[in-house]
């Protein structure tokens, strides 16, 4: 058994799955239908220095390395547990404006309500790689799960895990914060699928937020 993800950038139409052999060579293709879907857009609005930040080359390489790693050993577990009993104020795939101007970019994680200081968890097992400050993420800890499935929680006030070390379901990884490249206290986390951001709700229920932050 293996995942296939699906990118946001993906084209919908009709597309294939091709099995290889150590050569190269397909042993076989299995049709699929990438199917359409409509994003709704939203404006972020945040201080203009905030906005201004960007990822060093370092960071941007670093962080490249973790998403395009596969390790052979598979933690990860179903059910998956949300890191914080929050709704979701932002979900995956939203088209992004900041301050009112559009990004080009998509929304490739989750955002959760959460006041400052909240516990974020390790939504299964895996072993945490990266666990330090980034310029535009912030503190941020990122974990493998094993078999292409990693997990990546941005903008934390402090980090409670250290890079190398394994944690379990529920562990206590960090805490929410507005570090970063950030409007206000809460928690974006992402899921990656073979270094593909996929969206974590369709991993676990992450019920929206029915009223406005504030």
């Amino acid at each position: 058994m293996g995942l296939m993800p699906v990118a946001l950038t993906d084209a919908p139409g009709s597309s294939a799955i091709q099995i290889l052999d150590a050569e190269g060579k397909v042993l076989q293709s299995i049709p699929v239908t990438i199917r359409a879907t409509k994003f709704p857009t939203q404006n972020v609005t945040m201080d203009p220095a905030a906005a201004g930040l960007h990822n060093s080359p370092e960071e941007v390489k670093t962080l490249l390395a973790f998403r395009e790693s596969v390790s052979d050993q598979r933690y990860w577990k179903e059910p998956f547990a949300a890191p914080l009993p929050g709704c979701m104020t932002s979900p995956f795939g939203v088209k992004r404006l900041l301050n009112g101007k559009p990004t080009g970019e998509f929304h490739t994680g989750v955002d959760q309500r959460a006041e400052a200081g909240s516990a974020v968890r390790a939504v299964t097992a895996g072993v945490v790689q990266l666990a330090q400050p980034f310029t535009v993420l912030g503190g941020t800890v990122a974990i493998d799960h094993g078999q292409g499935v990693e997990t990546i929680y941005l903008h934390l006030s402090k980090i409670a895990a250290e890079a190398g070390k394994k944690v379990e379901q529920g562990d206590v990884i960090g805490y929410v914060g507005s570090t970063g490249r950030s409007s206000g206290p809460h928690l974006h986390w992402a899921l990656y699928v073979n270094g593909v951001n996929v969206n974590p709700a369709q991993w676990m229920k992450l019920p929206p937020c029915t009223r406005p932050a504030g």
